[in-house]
């Protein structure tokens, strides 16, 4: 896309204007870091925008404080004071589901059919104009959560709605529904070199 022109032009009747301002699926996926933080400056922009965002997080523990929550929630603060921005809500599976009242272990392939019936009750009433679902790709490799159900939801959205998927090992059917595919290839970790994740890089 030289100078931000696209390098087709559907013959699909619509203007410009009206095609470039669809929704989009997008899909982070790869063996490399940085799909989820990629995904979070999507959201850094739509907040930007106006654009209410959703956080839908579905492998990371509702324990684990990531270091994009906590700037979240303090911009969906400064929306809440001044105006500025757009609401901010964040999510965790399992006892970070805000709307299960659940005691006893924890049944995570529950948690998160329960994460997608929440973000489909979502997309139906049109809460948010961007969803961030983290690491979702993994609930339907698992067999947890559909695919061909996570493709016609997604389909058939109304509304003004992006959403963005993170993770490994993306399916082929929802890799060919969405409209933007990112893979994240490893060139270089530290990791390789025996350094473990640290504080404001990995998390």
């Amino acid at each position: 896309m030289p100078q931000g022109r696209p390098s087709v032009v559907p013959a699909d009747g619509l203007t410009t204007r009206q095609r470039r301002h669809r929704p989009l699926v997008m899909v982070h996926t790869g063996q490399m870091k940085g799909k989820s933080t990629a995904a979070f400056g999507l959201a850094l922009r739509a907040w930007t925008a106006g654009l209410p965002v959703g956080v839908f997080q579905f492998v990371k523990s509702a324990k684990w404080r990531v270091g994009e929550e906590s700037a979240f929630r303090a911009l969906g603060e400064v929306h809440e004071r001044t105006g500025q921005g757009a609401p901010v809500a964040w999510h965790k599976m399992g006892e970070g589901w805000s709307w299960i009242q659940r005691g006893g272990d924890a049944d995570h392939a529950a948690d998160a059919l329960e994460g997608w019936r929440q973000v489909q009750r979502d997309l139906a009433a049109e809460r948010y104009g961007l969803y961030v679902l983290d690491e979702f790709t993994y609930p339907m490799k698992w067999g947890w959560v559909d695919v061909d159900e996570v493709v016609a939801t997604l389909a058939d959205r109304p509304g003004f709605q992006h959403v963005v998927i993170t993770g490994r090992d993306a399916d082929p059917r929802l890799v060919a529904a969405a409209d933007l595919v990112a893979e994240l290839t490893k060139v270089k970790h530290p990791m390789d070199a025996g350094q473990k994740g640290q504080k404001g890089i990995e998390w």
